[in-house]
């Protein structure tokens, strides 16, 4: 609970904070403070996890549907073939070997390419994988195929390897998911990292209402959307911004979405948790990006 109590100790003359509270302070309103933040991950938790299926399945519906340098299709299983896959860096073949010739000396093996690292992850999550559809698939079509294809294996992928499949992705493909939300390709990337990054807070039970959010999700442009720019704005490095960003983004993917009105109900309930400390402005509700 310290992290709740600790907006409420008293700071000495050298704005440290000291073993003593705030007159009036009690443990209801620390309990009132938690279960706040409690609540508020679990709204969040529940839009970004709808966020996360709109992004892998859009970026793997275009990924399988382009065609590679020869023309072809790509496919289910394109994502096997580093060639299709370009974002992954691949080192020099001289500072390749030499690196493999270091770690041989020293027992560790060959080091894998970023491709490889990825393919791994996701052969582990497929072993891990209780999934019925992955007990189907490996019973009627293991023995012709080791991996599984891309649409089933974005199912499993961890908000790690979705990010860096979408990193390894041709920035047309992106550009294509992007647009299926009405947003620039740079946009989208900075989203999701942002999304995906405070999912984990979430799912490991970090507060989140008065956090300093570390991976800042970028602003759109003035000149096309100017409701982004007006003051006065949201805290670029607090939760008010990504409540924002996921309030604007469900609204792309999902009109008949309740989410707002769920949030608005949790900030009724507890009138005093204070706003500034979230990013938002007083009157956050009536801003265009919430009406």
């Amino acid at each position: 609970m310290s992290g709740y109590l600790h907006p409420f100790r008293v700071r000495d003359a050298h704005n440290k904070p000291t073993d003593r509270f705030e007159p009036g302070t009690d443990f209801n309103i620390i309990w009132r403070r938690y279960n706040f933040d409690r609540r508020l991950r679990t709204l969040l938790i529940d839009a970004i996890e709808r966020l996360e299926v709109a992004v892998r399945s859009r970026l793997v519906y275009h990924f399988v549907h382009s065609t590679n340098s020869a023309g072809i299709q790509i496919g289910p299983f394109g994502h096997l073939d580093p060639l299709n896959l370009l974002g992954f860096k691949t080192r020099p073949f001289l500072k390749k070997l030499t690196r493999n010739l270091k770690r041989l000396l020293k027992f560790k093996g060959f080091e894998l390419s970023e491709h490889d690292a990825w393919l791994a992850k996701l052969q582990n999550e497929r072993q891990r994988a209780t999934d019925t559809f992955v007990k189907h698939f490996s019973q009627t079509y293991g023995d012709c195929h080791d991996y599984l294809p891309l649409w089933m294996a974005c199912e499993l992928m961890t908000c790690e390897t979705a990010l860096q499949f979408a990193h390894g992705l041709d920035p047309s493909i992106v550009k294509k998911a992007a647009a299926d939300f009405g947003f620039p390709d740079q946009q989208l990337l900075s989203w999701t990292k942002a999304i995906f990054t405070l999912r984990n807070a979430c799912a490991h039970h970090a507060r989140v209402w008065n956090r300093v959010i570390g991976v800042k999700p970028s602003v759109p442009g003035k000149n096309k959307n100017p409701q982004w720019h007006l003051a006065p704005g949201f805290a670029p490095d607090r939760v008010g911004l990504m409540l924002t960003v996921c309030q604007f983004w469900l609204g792309k993917i999902s009109v008949t979405s309740h989410w707002k009105q769920r949030l608005f109900a949790l900030f009724d309930e507890f009138p005093e948790i204070p706003l500034a400390d979230m990013g938002l402005p007083q009157n956050w509700r009536s801003h265009p990006l919430w009406r």
